[in-house]
């Protein structure tokens, strides 16, 4: 499995092209939000202390959730390159078995989108202090990359779901394009929840990584927020992440964090025993 699993990496980052689209919709959020969109949520946030610094992590940390998303779709992409040139016929003649197959392309898309998701933390760091903002603390570090390994878990699981559908590379590159246009709505990056249609929100908030988004948002909001917020009522600073999709409320009653932690462990768990149940089904 091991050696299925550095083929695949090798694969993945010799075609510079595959690396790039799996990135195009982290680099479709940083120009938006570096062009305009940055300067119209700090706007909209007139006489509060830190402004920049607040929306530079709120945005960072939903880049973060993409991340996680995008890459490992790219990642599995190997699967359907493979199915379109007939290699997996040579794997199911070859002494390697099944398991060892499943599990190199699974560990292959976990490993990536780690790698890229913690390259887009040192951009997004980077960014916010060259912004005026701050590094986060070590424990917050700490932190973050344990959701960075939470979020990549689950979201490979969905988009390994989704990919064991395809059997041809253009219906896969035309879902990667969807998916990538998409997800900046479905995460509330490009408008925050709190500005979309009701209904949308409810489609938003059942969303698994907008889930992952969140937990990132309180993560690296909290030090910003204090400093942003410091003698607000708490009514004030409860409507504000209700606004920007850092906390999710269902009717008047806000998830907790660990409920957000539950629904992406319970992910995972589910679509990676629907995705191998899916492929398991197609080989008969």
């Amino acid at each position: 499995m091991i050696g299925f699993c550095s083929r695949n990496l090798k694969l993945f980052f010799k075609d510079k092209s595959s690396v790039f689209f799996s990135l195009l919709a982290v680099f479709i959020i940083i120009g938006l939000y570096a062009l305009f969109l940055g300067d119209v949520l700090v706007k909209s946030l007139p006489g509060i202390s830190g402004a920049r610094y607040l929306m530079d992590s709120w945005i960072m940390a939903g880049l973060l959730s993409v991340t996680s998303v995008t890459t490992t779709m790219g990642a599995f992409g190997i699967i359907v390159e493979d199915r379109a040139k007939k290699i997996t016929k040579d794997f199911t003649s070859s002494p390697i078995s099944k398991k060892s197959v499943l599990g190199g392309y699974i560990l292959s898309a976990v490993l990536i989108g780690l790698i890229m998701s913690i390259l887009a933390l040192v951009l997004a760091e980077i960014y916010i202090v060259s912004s005026g903002g701050k590094l986060m603390d070590p424990m917050t570090l700490l932190k973050v990359l344990g959701l960075i390994v939470l979020s990549t878990v689950a979201n490979s699981s969905l988009m390994f779901f989704l990919v064991s559908f395809f059997n041809s590379l253009n219906a896969f590159m035309t879902a990667c394009t969807v998916i990538g246009t998409l997800i900046g709505f479905l995460t509330g990056i490009y408008l925050p929840i709190g500005n979309l249609p009701a209904g949308i929100q409810w489609v938003v908030k059942c969303f698994p990584v907008s889930h992952s988004a969140a937990l990132f948002r309180q993560t690296m909001m909290a030090a910003p927020m204090e400093q942003s917020f410091a003698g607000a009522p708490a009514q004030a600073v409860a409507e504000f992440e209700q606004q920007m999709g850092v906390t999710f409320s269902f009717g008047e009653t806000v998830l907790p964090a660990f409920g957000s932690i539950l629904i992406l462990i319970a992910t995972g768990a589910v679509f990676y025993l629907l995705s191998i149940w899916n492929l398991s089904r197609k080989k008969r």
